[in-house]
């Protein structure tokens, strides 16, 4: 491609309402152009990189023997709410009506959609197991769109999804998937790591998320230090201490603490530290009334562990104040296990502790010497808080250190949650019905073209993989306006690399070279050839790498730049 005739339109200015790095670049790159709140064109420039990355993601796809199909993007109403998504969804659902006043959405993922086709047309076991994909464009009416197309409304997703007669071929195909994405990612040229994660909406027993590495990523993620274990710190375990409770030692006493309402209050006012004290959160029951958590001092409350306790209402909501006073004769910051007048469980830290300091249920008062089966009941023990920095790692294998990530996929087991609702079922080799197992595997296109860079920039602009980069390689000619010998020098490296199938641009805009390489670098493109007649005096060509720090002199010959090129 000729620089000539290709529309690239770059800035030095960073705009201003552009607040991470990926976005910043892509607009003074010229990759993509806002058109509404998240609501983005991507230009020829980008459409390039989201077309590589395409590429891979339906090589790998059919690699692992998945169909590929294109469902609509507007779905009818009734398949959300048979499903009963259609309120669950909440407003990130788009929703609107037809001429004949007939409710539609214009769909944020293809769960219903599939599970129609496929009780259409699916009958017997015998055409089990079967997969799915489709590359299509989603929209989820994000209440604040931000960070580019990183979360935008509108975005381009590959979506997959698999049928199964039973538990372990779905098992089997959730595999098959990982080692998919596994390739994918490798092949994009990122530094990624698959997490344990929660499920979230989509729902199912089992998932994992692929996330990009970056400072800038919204997900905290929780990685072992010496070993492979990660997951979202949502998601992440923390095991009991394999060392039994301490005995007891000290006598329980009833001490004042007037004014002394938080952890770090009260640790303060009695010199103990926060891992010696007991702190209770009361939050609503599944059936009623109240339950009562309780944590280490220095632990925070996961939300998502919690609310799967049969006692505890999901989503989890923490009591009204009033109402804890009314049951417990005291303010929320007094509260603690000895006398509770509602079910207690604890985690597993706080259950290990002993003499420790709690709540007196009494205002301006807390107990200290406390101990679990001698002044309160023994608690019913299990993981319900959030992992820490240092915490051991729960395969064994180090400490837990916390990075940032971008999540560019996400893999389900869903089981039957979509299959039963939506009456799914087939014939097994017995002529009994059965409803399918199901899996699905998303990855956001869109949003790996932007994680990317969030992982591989400089100050000078954006630093492709060779896998992505729209152009492998740019020809930058010093003087070819002037120089016969560059021109026809540059033509004939510009024309043999074309007929190899290198992707080629070649700047023949006629500008200063400083302004040539200030473009090559900021969009990204990996190898930098200048030809000049300098260099060609000598037979040589000068080559950069987009991440070398120097030039270097190469001879100058086609097979020495596809040396260069890996090609």
């Amino acid at each position: 491609m000729r620089l000539s005739k290709f529309p690239l339109h770059t800035t030095k200015e960073t705009p201003a309402d552009a607040e991470v790095v990926s976005h910043q670049l892509m607009l003074r790159a010229g990759y993509i152009r806002k058109l509404g709140a998240g609501l983005y064109s991507w230009l020829p420039l980008g459409l390039r990189v989201l077309q590589r990355i395409e590429a891979v993601v339906r090589e790998e796809m059919n690699r692992a023997g998945s169909l590929e199909l294109l469902m609509p993007s507007v779905h009818p109403a009734e398949l959300w709410q048979e499903s009963g998504r259609w309120q669950q969804m909440g407003e990130e659902m788009l929703r609107f009506k037809d001429r004949h006043q007939n409710d539609f959405a214009y769909g944020p993922t293809h769960e219903e959609v599939i599970c129609h086709h496929f009780r259409q047309d699916f009958r017997s076991y015998k055409q089990l197991p079967v997969s799915f994909y489709q590359v299509q464009t989603k929209f989820r009416d994000e209440r604040r769109p931000r960070f580019g197309v990183m979360r935008s409304r509108e975005f381009i997703m590959k979506d997959a999804y698999s049928f199964h007669m039973d538990k372990d071929d779905l098992a089997r195909e959730y595999l098959n998937m990982r080692e998919a994405y596994t390739r994918i990612f490798t092949r994009l040229g990122v530094d990624f790591r698959v997490v344990k994660a929660d499920s979230g909406n989509i729902g199912g027993a089992a998932s994992e998320e692929f996330h990009v590495l970056a400072g800038s990523g919204e997900d905290l993620l929780a990685v072992s230090d010496s070993g492979p274990y990660a997951a979202n710190v949502e998601a992440a375990e923390t095991l009991p201490s394999e060392q039994p409770r301490a005995a007891a030692t000290a006598a329980m006493e009833k001490v004042s603490t007037p004014g002394q309402k938080t952890c770090e209050q009260v640790s303060k006012f009695l010199d103990v530290p926060l891992t010696g004290k007991v702190k209770l959160l009361v939050v609503q029951g599944a059936e009623g009334g109240l339950v009562a958590i309780a944590l280490r001092g220095d632990h925070q409350l996961n939300e998502i562990k919690a609310a799967r306790h049969p006692a505890v209402a999901s989503p989890l909501r923490l009591a009204d104040p009033a109402d804890v006073q009314r049951v417990f004769g005291c303010e929320v910051g007094y509260l603690g296990p000895v006398g509770c007048p509602v079910p207690l469980i604890a985690d597993h830290a706080a259950a290990a502790l002993a003499d420790f300091v709690c709540g007196a249920n009494d205002n301006d008062h807390h107990l200290r010497g406390v101990n679990w089966g001698r002044d309160c009941a023994e608690p019913e023990s299990l993981d319900l808080r959030m992992i820490a920095e240092g915490d051991p790692s729960p395969d064994g294998q180090g400490a837990i250190r916390f990075v940032r990530g971008i999540e560019g996929g996400h893999i389900f087991q869903l089981g039957r949650k979509y299959s039963t609702a939506m009456g799914l079922s087939v014939l097994d080799d017995k002529g009994a019905s059965v409803t399918p197992e199901m899996g699905c595997y998303g990855i956001g296109i869109t949003r790996l073209a932007a994680a990317v860079i969030e992982q591989s920039f400089d100050a000078a602009g954006i630093i492709w993989p060779d896998a992505i980069a729209p152009f492998r390689v740019i020809l930058c000619p010093i003087g070819l306006d002037k120089s016969e010998t560059v021109r026809v020098a540059v033509e004939t490296l510009y024309g043999e690399l074309l007929g190899t199938g290198v992707d080629v641009l070649l700047d023949d805009r006629g500008n200063r070279p400083g302004a040539m390489f200030a473009d090559a670098d900021l969009i990204g493109i990996p190898h930098r050839i200048v030809v000049g007649d300098k260099g060609l005096a000598g037979q040589q060509f000068e080559y950069k790498h987009r991440r070398a720090d120097k030039a270097e002199m190469i001879a100058a010959t086609t097979a020495a730049v596809l040396e260069k090129l890996g090609a």
